[in-house]
Formats: C-alpha cells, structure tokens, sequence
C-alpha cells in the first residue's frame, strides 16, 4: 500500500472513530479525497501530501469547469479542509494549504487572469541594474512564457533549458513534456544565467536553474515572495499568485487563437475537460470588457 494510500485509510477511520460521522458522510468525505488525489496525480503527477492551496484552488475551478454542482463543490472543499486538518494534526505535513485559501470564492468564480496590460506592468517591476531583479526577470518571463506550475519552476535544472533554440523541457513525475519561449523569455533567461547565477550558485554542484541568495534551489515559499512583492510594486489590485500567470498564459494563447489541445499538452493536463475551463473564462472575461467599454451596456 503506498504512503498516500495509506493516509487516505487513516483519514476514513478518523471520520468514523473519531469524528464519529454519519457513515454517509464519512463515505462521502473519503470519495471527495479519492477523487482530488486521483485528480492531482493525474495532473501534475503529485500527491495530497504534497499539495499547496493553489493545487486545491485549481481543483475546485476544475469541479466547476465540468459542471459540478455548488452542493457538491462545497461538500468537496469541507472535505478538503477536514483533511488537511488532520494532517497537520497528525504531523504530516508542516503548513495547511487550506489556511488563508478563501474556499467559498473559489467555488463560485472562475480562475482570475490578467489583462495583457497588467501582464505587461507586472513583469516590468523588476529592476535590471541589480542581480536580484534580473534573476526575478528571468523566473516570471519564463513562468508567463510556459505556463508551468510554480512547483515544476523551482525544479528546473539548467540543463532543462535550451535557449539556442527557445525551449524548455519540464518533468513533473513520470511526465515530460516540451514547451516554447519567447525571445524576451530567452534573452531575460541568458542575462541572468551569464551574469547572476554564477555570482549566485557559488556551490559548483548546485544543479539548480533559479538559486536563492545562499546559492540554493529557490523554494516555493521565496517565489512567493518574489510574487506578493511584485504585486504591491505594480499597484495591481488583483490578487496575483504563480498560478495566476498560469491562468493567464493558458487564457491570453485561447483568447489569441491557440488550439486547446495544443494548450492542455503545454500546461500538462491529462484531461482536456481541465483545459476547458479557459473556454468560460474568456467567455466571462470579453463579458467583463463589453459591459466596461460599450457605451450603451
């Protein structure tokens, strides 16, 4: 039996020992986790002990996407909590990704994207004269650029980039996959590996592509950071988060005449029911635009 497995036949007996749930309920609560861990592994090959809030904010969007009711949805994002309670409880994992995660706003709105003019504002923040704000550069042109989950960002290895001819290779468990960049992407990326990396990753071991100011891995944590701190410079007033630039690369290629599947191969979706839920967000986005703009909505 594996680990997940495992904590999954825990959480059920919790319910029923412990909690002393209903039996309906307790089988309604493991079904939800089966089905998120299902979920998860499929689209990003990861595990629920593993998971951060925006995983489990995309997976709401997801139940959303494919039609799920809100009672559902609800049930699901209780479920959610509850188990993420227990972990943390328990001592398996060391932070809650349902704390600060607002569960009810995810169940009712679609992903938030940016507008290519605050795309354009946000990964202009960055100053170029110092080291920091060039490898800051190079991390969010690229995440815009790709698409890729903030977890497979801070996994890149150098050698995963080939900007001789403008792509990146990203493995996210058994999967691999191959996604093009543009040429800012590419030429932030070879400004900050010829002049800041190697004032960075003083370990000549260090496989890394992006390296913190101790010369290690950027964590999920310090990228977060990076984010929230670029926000606040920009005076965006939409949330941003990595995902965020996620949702707005799948959005802008969708809304520019990209083909879905070609998109849900570079985002990494097993199911291309995933994907489509970028479909009603530019829906409701031109929506958005329409009733700002005419003059007579």
């Amino acid at each position: 039996m594996s680990e997940v497995e495992h904590s999954i036949d825990a959480f059920e007996r919790y319910l029923r020992e412990e909690k002393q749930l209903s039996e309906n309920t307790t089988i309604s609560y493991t079904r939800d986790i089966r089905q998120f861990s299902d979920w998860l592994k499929r689209d990003s090959g990861m595990d629920i002990l593993r998971a951060d809030r925006e995983d489990i904010a995309s997976y709401l969007s997801y139940m959303q996407g494919i039609g799920k009711s809100a009672s559902t949805i609800s049930r699901c994002a209780a479920s959610l909590k509850c188990l993420y309670v227990y972990f943390l409880r328990q001592g398996a994992i060391k932070e809650n990704p349902v704390a600060g995660l607002s569960l009810e706003k995810h169940n009712r709105k679609l992903p938030s994207i940016l507008t290519s003019h605050e795309v354009d504002q946000f990964l202009s923040q960055p100053d170029l004269s110092d080291p920091k704000g060039i490898r800051d550069k190079a991390m969010l042109e690229l995440l815009y650029a790709s698409g890729i989950r903030v977890s497979e960002l801070i996994s890149l290895n150098v050698e995963d980039v080939n900007l001789s001819v403008g792509f990146l290779v990203c493995r996210s468990g058994d999967k691999e996959r191959v996604i093009p960049l543009y040429k800012v992407a590419v030429s932030s990326i070879q400004k900050y590996l010829q002049e800041v990396r190697p004032l960075l990753a003083i370990d000549g071991q260090e496989t890394a592509l992006f390296v913190n100011i101790n010369g290690r891995r950027m964590s999920r944590q310090g990228f977060w950071k990076i984010v929230k701190g670029y926000q606040s410079k920009a005076g965006i007033e939409k949330e941003i988060t990595p995902h965020t630039l996620r949702h707005s690369f799948a959005a802008h290629l969708l809304e520019n005449g990209a083909d879905i599947r070609d998109i849900q191969e570079m985002l990494g979706h097993a199911d291309l029911s995933t994907t489509q839920i970028y479909t009603k967000v530019i829906r409701s986005h031109l929506k958005e635009i329409y009733d700002k703009t005419h003059p007579r909505a």
